[in-house]
Order: structure tokens, then C-alpha cells, then sequence
């Protein structure tokens, strides 16, 4: 008698197109584990990290604006879920493996520090310039969760989340090698910008960064007025544009959508991202961060005793360098974490 999830992997193999991935055919885990009766392989790795600690700390991690008082603004954990679910859209109506789409979307930014990216910019510049958050989104699930044992997911859930990423780079890389290596990995790299031009659009309006009627005409006549109009034009099309090449599937935009996003992907860069109200935030950000880091260098000790009975203390840190153990524990912080830690070591108390 076959188990739910055999008959689950049957499903897979007469729904799931040819350029999809089936959970039956993965690579596997770096430690074998015996499987589960009831879930597929993706479907285990998506509740290993929605049940994660670094899952829930993305609730109090800014996505654009700091600390915001408003109740509908964006955070790291409403991107996360808002990127899983167009990645999920796209997947099923290409005939893809939803599963595992939505997997590396829910764990696409786990590694991402406090303060959005300016703790990330932070980073680079006190701990390594080969820092990003994509990389550390992989170490949180190979080494930080479990006490240093991981999350031991799948090769291709892992492959997915450390090449989603594309700052401000091109969408469609020129390398192919920094793409993922299955095309529901790709997906989610697709998901992460419509998700993020669409909401960050939004919450500048809601902020007053900008006004509705500053967003370029181009972009308004090609994409439409509201968050659901153009959400839905760019997804429409990415699903109705991308091809078969050379027996690959290749995912594209078509020209008018693709220029429309990237005129609105530098309208935010230029207006938003660099506005003096969002960058000066920005630098007192990376000013608190960089204080943190050089504090804990110069004491050690101190470091010690904040990381005893934290998840991250684990065997491994032992041998690790201290530099590396910083950079993990600030990347790990929450925003509210970090300013409460900056006002406990910088700021005085008064006396009672």
C-alpha cells in the first residue's frame, strides 16, 4: 500500500509540466533522512522554515521604512509571504512544482539583517564586502537554526534561496550561472521584484515619500493606477511571455512591461530608496550598527554573554572567528532587538 505522500509524488508526475521539478527527483539532503509518509520532500522543507525561529523574527524586520508606526506598512515577513504567493500563482499556471516555489520564497530572506538594506550595506563595509543577505538566508538554514545542526533542506530548495537575489543588478542576469538551477527557483528571483516594486510603490505613497501623481505616466499607462492593476499586468505577462528555447523554458517579460518596470524600478531607487527622509534613516541605521559590531570586538566577553542560551551558540563557535560570530549575531537581530541592545550598551540610566 503506498504512503499519502507517494501517491502525493504520483500527482506531481501527471500534472507538473516537463520543465517543472518533482519532488521524487531531487538531489536530496546534504544528511539523509528516511521520508516522510505524508509530505514530499518540499512540502517538508516549506514547514521546516515556516516554523523556524529566523521565519518569525522577519515580522520585526524593516522591508523599507524603519520601525513604522502605521499598521499597514510592508515588513520583511508580509514581502516574504506577498513573494511566495505570486511565485505560486506563476508556478501553477505554468504547470510547475508549487511546492517548492513556495518553499524558496518563504525562505528567500531569512539572512536579512535589521534595517533592511542598510544593515546589509552595513556589513559589507565593517565585516566583509562579500557579505549578502542571500548568502546568509543559506547559512541561517545550514548552520544557525537547530543549535547549528540546520534545517537540512533540499538541494534545490537551498540552490534557490542563495540566487534569488538581485539588488540592484540586472533582472535577467547575463550570467546564467547566477541563476537558479531550476525554473521555480527562477520564479521566485521574478516574484521578489514584482512583489517589492509593487509594495514599496505603495507604502511610499501611504508615507508621503511621494504622491500618486509623481509615478512616471509611462509606467501608469503600461502597468496601471493601482497595486492590483499592476501586480496582475506583470505577472499576466511574465506568465504569457515566457517561451520554450532550445528545450528550455525561458522566463521573460515582454518589452513594453519590461521597460515599464525598469523606468519604475529607478523611479524608487531615485525618489524613495535615496529620498532624504528614507536614506537619513538609512545612515543612522548603518551609524548604530557599525557601533554595535565595534563594541562587541573590542569585548568579547560581553558578546559571550548576550550569545549564552541563544540558538547560534553551538559547537561550531568554537572554532569561528569572532568577526564572523558578530556578523551573525547582528544579522540575526530584529529591529526593535538591535535598538533596544544600542540604547542597553550606549545610553546612559538614569539613577532612582
Amino acid at each position: 500500500m503506498s504512503s499519502i505522500r507517494e501517491d502525493f509524488e504520483k500527482r506531481e508526475e501527471s500534472f507538473i509540466s516537463s520543465f517543472g521539478t518533482l519532488s521524487s527527483a531531487s538531489r536530496g539532503r546534504e544528511r539523509k533522512e528516511d521520508p516522510c509518509p505524508v509530505r514530499t520532500l518540499f512540502q517538508q522543507d516549506r514547514d521546516r522554515i515556516v516554523f523556524s525561529n529566523a521565519f518569525r523574527r522577519l515580522k520585526h524586520k524593516t522591508q523599507v521604512f524603519l520601525s513604522p508606526l502605521g499598521d499597514h506598512y510592508r515588513t520583511r515577513l508580509t514581502h516574504t509571504l506577498e513573494v511566495a504567493e505570486v511565485a505560486r500563482t506563476i508556478s501553477r499556471a505554468l504547470r510547475l512544482n508549487e511546492d517548492l516555489a513556495e518553499a524558496v520564497a518563504l525562505g528567500h530572506d531569512l539572512g536579512h539583517t535589521p534595517f533592511g538594506h542598510s544593515g546589509e550595506t552595513a556589513l559589507k563595509e565593517i565585516y566583509s564586502p562579500d557579505f549578502r543577505h542571500s548568502d546568509q538566508s543559506l547559512r541561517v538554514v545550514d548552520v544557525l537554526e537547530r543549535n547549528g545542526r540546520g534545517l537540512n533542506l533540499s538541494w534545490e530548495v537551498r540552490d534557490g534561496i542563495l540566487k534569488h537575489s538581485k539588488g540592484f543588478g540586472d533582472i535577467i542576469p547575463a550570467d546564467p550561472g547566477d541563476m537558479a538551477a531550476t525554473v521555480e527557483g527562477r520564479i521566485v528571483r521574478f516574484a521578489d521584484i514584482i512583489a517589492y516594486l509593487n509594495h514599496d510603490l505603495d507604502d511610499a505613497v501611504r508615507s508621503g515619500v511621494i504622491s500618486a501623481d509623481q509615478i512616471p505616466a509611462s509606467c501608469v499607462k503600461t502597468l496601471g493606477k493601482s497595486h492590483a492593476q499592476r501586480s496582475t499586468a506583470m505577472i499576466r505577462d511574465l506568465i504569457y511571455s515566457s517561451r520554450v528555447e532550445d528545450g528550455i523554458l525561458a522566463l521573460s517579460f515582454s518589452e513594453p512591461i519590461f521597460s515599464a518596470m525598469s523606468d519604475l524600478r529607478l523611479f524608487l531607487y531615485e525618489r524613495v530608496y535615496r529620498s532624504e527622509k528614507v536614506h537619513g534613516e538609512f545612515i543612522k541605521s548603518k551609524k548604530i550598527i557599525s557601533e554595535i559590531f565595534t563594541h562587541f570586538s573590542n569585548h568579547p566577553d560581553q558578546l559571550r554573554q548576550k550569545l549564552a542560551g541563544l540558538e547560534m551558540v553551538a559547537a561550531y563557535y568554537n572554532d569561528a572567528p569572532e568577526e564572523r560570530i558578530i556578523c551573525d549575531y547582528i544579522a540575526s537581530m530584529t529591529d526593535r532587538y538591535l535598538l533596544n541592545l544600542y540604547n542597553e550598551i550606549f545610553i546612559p540610566t538614569p539613577l532612582v
